[in-house]
């Protein structure tokens, strides 16, 4: 591992939106930028591209999926006990409405915080504040 990246297995103490956006290479690549990320909500943006793209120049749903797994998971992370970890077990996703243009921006916030599962609801919005889609993942709590 490089020595400049920082440890995808634990978040450091007192992250940044910066630095949790750093543990996952994925939604940097698709272009996931975090606004905001507390205990009790995660906030982040990702524009729409061509290259996001299905037929018709509509966001493609696995896009929009994957930007709300990535803010739920980093919601996820922010309230597991110390040298905890996570991974998703379950995610069902409503659709909405297509994305044809502008940014789309996400908020994650925890339902329930228990021993063995964190299940966080992210909502989806456009540029006109509608409803995109919605999502209602479980994350298995991971010790060890």
């Amino acid at each position: 591992m490089s020595m400049n990246k920082p440890d995808p297995s634990t978040p450091p103490a007192d992250p940044t939106p910066l630095d949790l956006a750093a543990l996952m290479p994925f939604a940097e690549r698709i272009g996931i930028k975090l606004e905001s990320a507390s205990k009790e909500e995660v906030r982040g943006e990702i524009e729409w591209r061509a290259e996001l793209c299905t037929a018709a120049g509509v966001m493609h749903g696995g896009v929009l999926m994957s930007f709300a797994d990535s803010l739920g998971a980093i919601c996820a992370l922010l309230n597991l006990p110390a040298g905890g970890s996570t991974a998703t077990i379950e995610s069902k996703t409503n659709f909405f409405r297509a994305v044809r243009r502008g940014p789309v921006r996400g908020v994650s916030k925890p339902l329930h915080v228990g021993r063995t599962t964190v299940v966080v609801q992210t909502d989806l919005f456009d540029a006109e504040q509608r409803r995109v889609a919605q999502v209602t993942q479980t994350q298995a709590i991971l010790i060890g």
